[in-house]
């Protein structure tokens, strides 16, 4: 099935004219199901060896066919009674039509989201409100908590932590553009930020209120180095790092004459096979 789908969206992704309207709302309803039941995504590890992550193109590409084969339609129909929740989008991508009892999944009420072609792992619990968005991966055994965001394609691990407030990026274009990876066991305390196609490595911690983006330094105290992205690797977060909000003197004698300091995340510590995520955390904040 899946080499069908892809076959599919390749030569409907290559048309610059869709000849068969329905046709493609079919392959777009194949393939969407196809990522909610895991058989494809939107990301995939190179070797286990490198550690290294890519996207899948042709997923990619599926999806942003999706928004180009839709028209934007109301949710529920017109004629709905009075006090249903309200919603407009391409009628190719509705909500996701979770089964919580049969997948093993918890979504508790109050305002969550999950859209079509998200993948949720057996005993994954997402608290209200949250947001997962297509593409998405998210992988057994975690939680997501209240306010957090799982952008587009993005990949979480299992057993990951996504605290109140969390915001992982999402990216579609240009598809050759790797989404954010969050591996196995990692712990993301509240309102962090990890964008533009970060890497945090398996159980790795970041504190509240770190935000890693494509620019920002990441500076390893433990093992004298700074970590940063170069051209087509995007930062990656070392397992079992240990990342707390930082500062560094701002440059220049205006910064220095006024004691300007710049934000800067920093390694404090690794994690051994057998510390704790919470109480590390909890050290390190103390």
């Amino acid at each position: 099935m899946t080499d069908d789908v892809r076959a599919d969206i390749e030569r409907l992704s290559a048309q610059e004219t869709i000849r068969d309207a329905d046709g493609a709302r079919a392959t777009i309803a194949r393939f969407l199901r196809a990522l909610e039941l895991g058989e494809i995504r939107a990301a995939e590890r190179v070797s286990d060896t490198s550690g290294e992550w890519r996207a899948v193109e042709w997923v990619k590409a599926g999806i942003l066919l999706a928004f180009r084969v839709g028209r934007t339609t109301a949710y529920p129909p017109e004629g709905t009674p009075q006090g249903a929740l309200r919603f407009f989008d391409r009628d190719t991508l509705p909500l996701r039509e979770t089964r919580g009892v049969e997948e093993r999944v918890r979504i508790v009420p109050g305002g969550s989201s999950v859209r079509a072609g998200a993948y949720l792992g057996p005993q994954v619990v997402i608290m209200p409100p949250a947001y997962v968005n297509i593409g998405a991966w998210v992988g057994e055994g975690s939680m997501i908590d209240s306010h957090a965001l799982v952008g587009s394609c993005a990949q979480i691990g299992a057993r990951v932590h996504l605290s109140a407030g969390a915001q992982i990026g999402g990216v579609l274009e240009p598809v050759g553009l790797r989404p954010v990876i969050v591996e196995d066991d990692v712990i993301l305390g509240g309102n962090t930020g990890v964008f533009e196609g970060i890497l945090v490595g398996r159980r790795a911690v970041l504190a509240p209120g770190v935000i890693l983006t494509a620019a920002t330094p990441l500076y390893d105290l433990v093992r004298e180095t700074v970590h940063r992205s170069r051209p087509g690797h995007p930062l990656s977060v070392p397992e079992g790092a240990v990342v707390v909000p930082g500062s560094r003197p701002a440059s220049g004698s205006f910064a220095k004459e006024h004691g300007l300091q710049l934000y800067a995340p920093v390694i404090v510590k690794y994690r051994d096979e057998k510390t704790d995520a919470a109480t590390v955390l909890e050290e390190v904040l103390r």
